[in-house]
């Protein structure tokens, strides 16, 4: 594996991830919209993740096939069902006083945002630590 195909791989975990985390914002933001674009109440939405293989690798490479890197390749809206809320005076409640409450939990959504930061910064460790290790081969073919 040359470095540059693990630079690839490192980038496209820290993207994931970026994508994981601006999902989980969105979820939260509208952890308390009862209307959306779609009708109804916010559902949550979740990113799906693929490991997808390298191209352009050394047909040589005995590694070939193996390296992959993560892609986004879909944001799925969670379809559990909505919560239903006793609020008469709320401006969506049904002639009942119910209102269709966005499927959100707040705390999972925190708990989400902090493993997405952490495996964010694990591939950015990573890549910096590649980075060097570069770095460290370039000064010493010098």
């Amino acid at each position: 594996m040359s470095m540059f195909t693990g630079f690839r791989i490192l980038s496209s975990g820290m993207s994931a991830q970026r994508t994981r985390l601006n999902v989980t914002s969105s979820n939260l933001a509208n952890a308390q919209t009862t209307r959306s674009e779609e009708g109804g109440a916010y559902r949550r939405k979740d990113p799906v993740f693929a490991a997808i293989a390298l191209e352009g690798l050394d047909s040589n490479n005995p590694a070939n096939g193996e390296l992959v890197s993560v892609e986004v390749t879909d944001i799925v809206s969670d379809d559990s069902p909505l919560p239903m809320v006793f609020d008469p005076g709320h401006p969506d409640a049904d002639e009942n006083g119910y209102v269709e409450m966005p499927n959100v939990n707040v705390i999972e959504e925190m708990v989400e945002m902090v493993t997405a930061s952490r495996s964010f910064e694990a591939n950015a460790t990573a890549f910096q630590t590649l980075r060097d290790m570069m770095a460290r081969a370039i000064d010493l073919g010098k």
